[in-house]
């Protein structure tokens, strides 16, 4: 099960990263929605490696290949299976790092799990998974299309380089104007300087990554276990390399409740609350406001300096990786934090039409 995500609108991935490829099974997916394949695969493309200098060399078309569930453009209902296939791995490249735990990565977790572990690029723990996540999420998203959700998230820092601007006041349409995936020209640039520099001292940078959707429903979400902002915090908390997760106001609680209650009035007859400090989601449920949240990363585990380690037999040594890694996560992880979203958000949403029947 720790392979499968969601209830009614279920994502499935298999693959590892130097394995013949990554794939994914989808069930629970209503039937009649038009498949665009360009879209699923300008998502894809958004997600790929080696975009720009910002991000791993590794070149990988990522070309998806659907085996199931569609006929004449439309899902049919049934179980959509799909692969992207690896072509450019270059497995050797982890030769020397097989028989050491790796720090803060998940060499010495999965080993003492499992009792065997795939070396070549972490297998199962490498961010490739994400691939089907992708496809999943961009499924997702044309479904939610049809209801009028839209999801949208950026790059908000890089380090100590922060976006200043709400998410009212950007320019969605800046976002994929720039390698950083940030929706201000003048930050996007410092941000790329960052990267540039870390990257060219061999270390890496984390950052956070903002989302929002609009659009949403109310009633989406369940009012104890199962609630709307945990269901999507484990989603996000379940992408490699995220380290924390807040929605609506957060941690920001430096305030009185006289300051963060969201009040409410009447706007045409509907009922809206003023400020939306509660993210969208009140008691686990929606409310019909937009949606906030942002996630953080932390710098990817690999650097290209020296690292002090253990390997297997025990023994305290002294390494230096090798292969072809991300500076920073951030600019890839964006289309990764839609599509969690995106699964989420609909399959609340089928959830939500069970209790009308």
């Amino acid at each position: 099960m720790s392979n499968t995500f969601g209830n009614i609108f279920r994502l499935t991935s298999f693959g590892e990263s130097h394995g013949k490829g990554i794939g994914g099974i989808i069930d629970g997916c209503p039937a009649g929605i038009d498949l665009d394949i360009l879209f699923i695969q300008k998502e894809l493309n958004r997600r790929k490696p080696g975009q720009s200098i910002l991000t791993t060399s590794r070149d990988e078309s990522d070309e998806i290949e659907f085996f199931s569930g569609i006929f004449e453009g439309k899902t049919t209902g049934t179980p959509i299976g799909f692969s992207v296939w690896n072509a450019k791995q270059r497995s050797g490249d982890y030769d020397s790092m097989k028989n050491l735990y790796r720090p803060s990565h998940a060499d010495y977790t999965y080993l003492q799990k499992y009792g065997i572990r795939d070396n070549r690029g972490g297998g199962r723990a490498s961010a490739r998974e994400t691939i089907a996540r992708v496809v999943g999420g961009a499924i997702a998203k044309l479904a939610l299309n049809q209801l009028n959700i839209h999801i949208t998230a950026y790059t908000s820092q890089v380090g100590p380089i922060c976006l200043e601007k709400t998410y009212q006041d950007c320019d969605f349409a800046q976002i994929e104007q720039n390698p950083v995936r940030c929706p201000d020209k003048e930050t996007a640039a410092k941000m790329a300087e960052l990267i540039t520099d870390v990257k060219a001292r061999g270390d890496t940078i984390g950052g956070i990554v903002f989302c929002v959707i609009q659009g949403v429903p109310v009633g989406l979400g369940e009012p104890v276990f199962n609630k709307l902002h945990a269901a999507l915090g484990a989603s996000m908390l379940s992408i490699n390399a995220v380290k924390g997760f807040e929605y609506g106001s957060g941690f920001d609680i430096n305030h009185l409740g006289s300051e963060l209650n969201d009040v409410f009035y009447l706007k045409n007859g509907e009922t809206h609350t003023r400020t939306n400090h509660s993210g969208g989601i009140q008691g686990g449920i929606s409310n019909g406001e937009d949606i906030y949240f942002r996630v953080a990363f932390k710098p990817v585990a690999t650097i290209m300096t020296e690292q002090k380690t253990v390997d297997i037999s025990g023994k305290e040594i002294t390494f230096k990786a090798h292969g072809r890694h991300d500076p920073c996560v951030l600019p890839r992880a964006v289309p990764i934090v839609e599509a969690m979203a995106a699964l989420v958000i609909l399959d609340m949403y089928l959830i939500s039409k069970t209790r009308h029947l």
